[in-house]
Formats: structure tokens, C-alpha cells, sequence
């Protein structure tokens, strides 16, 4: 699996992405695209369309001319790779398939995204029927669209486009706003352990709606204690920290410790936020802090092991 995956997926409909048109849907609906999960699939049934896909499909074309479905991305970034998934589609996928992407202020209708200018981020590749389609993207600019052009016609399960967000954060000036959030820009760059689940899911936006939608780790046998580094948003003074155990019944953390970071030459320095505190299993928790310096980034130490099922660090940019 190729490393960007790791990223989230900016598109995804749980983060607010949507398939705002598409040039055709005719027998599988283009919202598909962006849902969450695997693909699903059940032979012989069938609709007033023909087989049912948990994908988009177009009719077969007739006329010159290609396919395509325009994204807004859920969280506007920088794309590091996307994955074109072809799964269950075997005699009706597209042969070939192209990316471009566009960054468009404000909340643009249909009609002006087809007319504004798009950028090529995955040239024109073959596709597979029933396999996930793995391309890097090495374009550093930010977007907020995407276009998936199908050739010319057919089937495509899903998109995934992977990256780092970079939100517009002017709206909140003067206002708090959680510094760790995906959706703000916030992303964990270390963690001890991933056993069980990714530890970006613990600042993915909403709430966890069962142990696998938050972190956790396998079990500790050498006496020390899970942690993960969140970069923040940006450089900002931390209030409010929210460490959410929801869900985490018999495998909840013992206490939690917060510490700030610094970054850049020689004043970078650890910050005390929290010290190690109490928690209690499936349950949210909110403590106010002292006040501090600005930090970059929040070490977030659970003692031994366990899961969060989120993690809100509310403050203010600095």
C-alpha cells in the first residue's frame, strides 16, 4: 500500500466532501464515490437500471467524448495521492481514468466549476477492473475540487484523495477554534503504536460511533506508555483540552499527560499542559488549562496503553 494512504482522505463525505456534478450517472449514483469503507457488492441484485453497484457507473457512450464526476473536497489541501478503486467492476470499468484539480474561493456553483481553470494532477492511466489504483501526486499547491475524468465511459467505486489540510483559518480571526482538528489543518505526525486503528481518527471531525472510528494500541508488555504528536493548525495558545474515551469500555487508558511543543532552531522546548491526569473508560472529558506560551505541536501521553476516541485542543492562534 502506497505510503500517502496514511494520509487522510480530504474527499471523504464524513469530512464534508461532496460530488457536486457529474456528466452521467445513469446506473450508479456519483455520491458513491466519496462514501466511507469498502465497496460492498451482491450478485443478482437488480434494479430498474440493471444491476445495483455501491459505485458510480455511466451509460455506455455513444457519441465522442469522456465521462467525468467534479469533487469538492471536504478539506481543501495539498493532494500527496490518490486512489482510483475499481472494485466489482469487471466487463463495465473504464479502461482509463485522469485527476484534475482546482482551487476555487467561496462556494462556487456547477456551472462556474466547469469553467474554471483545472490543473492535470494524475495524467491519463490505465485501469483494472476490480482493483485499487494507487498514484502518487507530487504537486505542492493547494485545491479545493477535484475532477475524476473516466474514459470514456463506465464504473469507478471510489476516490480517495490523500493529503495534509490547509483550510482557509481567516474566518476565526479573533475567535477559538480547535487547534487539532483534520479539518483546521491539525495532523498527528508521530504515534508509539497503531495496532488497531489509525491515531488520525482521533481529530477527524464528529463523533466516534464505535472503538474502531477512534485510536488504539495493542497491549503493553514493557512497562512503559503509548503517545502520539499532533501538529497544530498553527502556532496557537491551547485552553480547553477535550480527551474523549467514548466507547473504550475495558481497554480505556488509566490517566492522560499533555505537553506542548516548539519548533525552530534553538527555542524549541517542551511545554507542561496537562499533567498526568485520571481518566475514567467510555466517557468525555474536558479540562481547562493554565495559561501558556504558544505551542506547534501537542504530545498527547496515555498511560500504559489503551485508546482515545478523540482528542480537541480549543485555543487560539497566535
Amino acid at each position: 500500500m502506497a505510503a500517502f494512504t496514511s494520509l487522510p482522505d480530504l474527499a471523504l463525505r464524513t469530512v464534508g466532501g461532496s460530488v457536486v456534478a457529474a456528466s452521467d450517472e445513469s446506473f450508479a449514483g456519483k455520491e458513491n464515490l466519496i462514501r466511507p469503507g469498502r465497496p460492498g457488492f451482491q450478485a443478482g441484485t437488480f434494479g430498474g437500471k440493471g444491476q445495483v453497484y455501491d459505485g458510480w457507473e455511466t451509460r455506455r457512450r455513444r457519441e465522442p467524448g469522456h465521462d467525468w464526476a467534479i469533487v469538492r473536497l471536504g478539506m481543501p489541501g495539498v493532494v500527496h495521492g490518490v486512489v482510483i478503486d475499481t472494485a466489482w467492476f469487471t466487463g463495465n470499468y473504464p479502461p482509463h481514468a485522469s485527476v484534475d484539480a482546482t482551487a476555487a474561493d467561496g462556494h462556487p456553483s456547477p456551472a462556474e466549476l466547469e469553467r474554471a481553470p483545472w490543473t492535470e494532477i494524475v495524467p491519463r492511466t490505465a485501469l483494472r477492473g476490480d482493483a485499487e489504483h494507487h498514484v502518487p501526486v507530487t504537486d505542492p499547491r493547494r485545491y479545493t475540487h477535484v475532477r475524476l475524468n473516466a474514459y470514456p465511459d463506465g464504473g469507478i467505486a471510489r476516490l480517495r484523495v490523500h493529503g495534509e489540510a490547509r483550510p482557509d483559518l481567516s474566518v476565526y480571526d479573533g475567535l477559538g477554534l480547535d487547534l487539532a482538528a483534520l479539518q483546521n489543518g491539525g495532523l498527528v505526525t508521530a504515534c508509539s503504536d497503531e495496532f488497531y486503528s489509525a491515531p488520525n481518527n482521533v481529530i477527524a471531525p464528529g463523533l466516534a460511533r464505535h472503538q474502531a472510528e477512534g485510536w488504539e494500541t495493542a497491549r503493553r508488555r514493557d512497562g512503559g506508555n503509548d503517545w502520539l504528536v499532533i501538529r497544530l493548525a498553527g502556532r496557537g495558545v491551547v485552553r480547553l483540552a477535550e480527551i474523549d474515551t467514548t466507547n473504550l469500555v475495558f481497554n480505556a487508558p488509566t490517566a492522560v499527560a499533555l505537553t506542548g511543543l516548539t519548533t525552530g532552531g534553538r527555542d524549541s522546548r517542551e511545554i507542561g499542559l496537562l499533567p498526568r491526569t485520571r481518566l475514567q473508560p467510555d466517557t468525555p472529558h474536558r479540562f481547562r488549562l493554565p495559561p501558556a506560551e504558544p505551542v506547534t505541536h501537542v504530545r498527547v501521553d496515555i498511560y500504559p496503553d489503551g485508546g482515545l476516541a478523540r482528542v480537541r485542543l480549543h485555543g487560539h492562534l497566535a
